[in-house]
């Protein structure tokens, strides 16, 4: 049946099917339909969805009125509502009426809006779709040469991110954030720029804010305006048609005015003078900015700001700057205190407070080319990777059980980002039975769960000898003075 679909299409229907079980329904009814439309296709619902409506707030006006009843198994395969059937049927016609030969989100979107009287064309017209509209703008876009979403490779969406815990967490750095936000709710230079040496934090700004739109407490004016990281490397070096790719850009730019792109790399690729070798994108991202159709956030080096500053002087009517400098000792300890427990689990290691507060004094006293507190998070990794490296004692089975627990543990998050649920729940399982296995190897050869790999701070000491070429004695005196 669904042969013609594209593998994003099939997708919106596993989730569908998906949504549906857990609402406790008997049939795959539109509104699932939606919710798997919008999971699986973010720069289809960034482009035509007004204010950036997110899965959650579909997802409320649904359970508000419908009927949650007890969840179906995944394993049962659920099947469409008639009119369901009839949203699929619209979007072959669809299909056929664009002169494309694969059915795609696109069309299945246009398939909802056609089925008018369902609950999902309800929810869609209500925030502002119109079928002839939505039509007509991929019909355009068609023409040109491309169909569905040609951003979609190059974004990735952060406020999801941060809905998932997947970022790391802002420490510190409030009057850097207030700054950020009132920036972005001005009139006119409204596109802010955190300027500061690598390594100092710029990102976790970002994330902060990322954060407070994700968990509903950002201020009013922000709701519903996620934040989409844009890579521009990847769509410098896109092989496509120029033209239609151009067009394809501009329009989904344009059409995503509720969006904020962080465009972490525009500044750096300005003052290197790279985004001039596309001049038809340079000319999309400027024109966009200069009125007002684009919003993002970018992050440059003071070096990097300036050159690119002197070399466009049009940056000056968008940009307003945002200083973000290193932060000290107390600060740094705290932010990597926060972020440890990610290396932990990589490392299967263990950092005491001392080991923490040894990492952010040592690279302040010794390292001097670099910032905190990337720097000691740095040393923090490969100590732990020193750690294991020179521990012979611990016994090949504890080592291969480890190894093992990791990997299950990244298939795990990994499912869990993709929402492959089932596949997430398997290796769940087998993750808690792994842990279980370890548990008993540790058992089996007398050893403390809680010591295994404690990265201490001599391990520190041998990893910045070796950085520096300075000797171990000499390392120590440095970072205790």
């Amino acid at each position: 049946m669904f042969e013609k679909y594209t593998e994003k299409a099939r997708r919106v229907i596993f989730f569908a099917r998906y949504e549906a079980s857990q609402f406790g329904s008997p049939y795959i009814e539109t509104e699932h339909l939606l919710l798997g439309l919008l999971r699986e296709d973010k720069a289809l619902t960034h482009r035509f969805l007004p204010g950036h409506v997110k899965v959650e707030s579909i997802r409320k006006q649904i359970e508000d009125k419908t009927l949650v009843r007890e969840k179906v198994s995944t394993s049962v395969d659920l099947p469409l509502s008639n009119e369901g059937k009839r949203v699929l049927a619209h979007a072959a016609e669809e299909a056929v009426l664009l002169s494309h030969k694969h059915i795609g989100t696109e069309h299945l979107l246009l398939g909802l809006l056609r089925e008018e009287k369902c609950f999902a064309a309800e929810l869609l017209r209500e925030r502002g779709l119109q079928l002839a509209e939505v039509r007509q703008s991929l019909r355009e876009v068609s023409a040109g040469g491309e169909t569905g979403s040609v951003l979609e490779p190059f974004i990735i969406d952060l406020t999801e991110k941060a809905a998932e815990n997947a970022l790391d967490p802002l420490i510190g750095r409030e009057a850097e954030l207030d700054r950020l936000i009132q920036i972005l709710g001005r009139s006119t230079k409204r596109n802010p720029v955190l300027v500061g040496e690598t390594g100092v934090g710029k990102h976790s700004v970002t994330n902060g804010l990322a954060y407070k739109i994700s968990q509903g407490t950002a201020p009013a004016f922000m709701h519903e305006r996620p934040i989409v990281a844009l890579d521009l490397s990847r769509i410098l070096a896109a092989r496509r048609v120029p033209e239609a790719f151009a067009r394809a850009v501009s329009a989904e730019l344009s059409g995503a005015a509720s969006t904020i792109f962080l465009m972490e790399d525009l500044f750096p690729k300005l003052a290197s003078g790279s985004l001039a070798e596309r001049p038809d994108i340079s000319e999309i991202i400027r024109v966009g900015l200069l009125e007002g159709k684009t919003q993002c956030i970018s992050l440059a080096t003071p070096a990097e700001n300036a050159r690119a500053r002197e070399r466009d002087p049009w940056l000056a009517r968008c940009f307003t700057e945002i200083s973000v400098a290193e932060p000290g000792e107390q600060e740094a300890v705290s932010i990597v205190t926060a972020i440890k427990a990610k290396l932990e689990k990589f490392h299967s290691v263990t950092y005491g407070d001392e080991v923490v507060r040894a990492a952010v004094q040592y690279t302040r006293a010794v390292i001097k080319d670099r910032f905190l507190p990337d720097k000691a998070l740095d040393l923090l990794d490969e100590a732990a990777s020193y750690v294991k490296a020179h521990n012979t004692t611990m016994p090949r089975e504890i080592v291969d059980n480890q190894e093992k627990y990791r990997l299950l543990t990244k298939r795990t998050q990994h499912a869990i980002a993709n929402h492959e649920f089932e596949k997430a729940k398997f290796y769940a399982e087998e993750e808690r039975q792994q842990r279980e296995n370890l548990r008993d190897a540790l058992r089996k050869h007398k050893i403390d769960e809680a010591a295994v790999w404690n990265v201490s701070v001599e391990a520190l000491e041998h990893v910045l000898a070796g950085w520096t070429g300075l000797s171990v004695e000499e390392v120590r005196r440095l970072g205790r003075s």
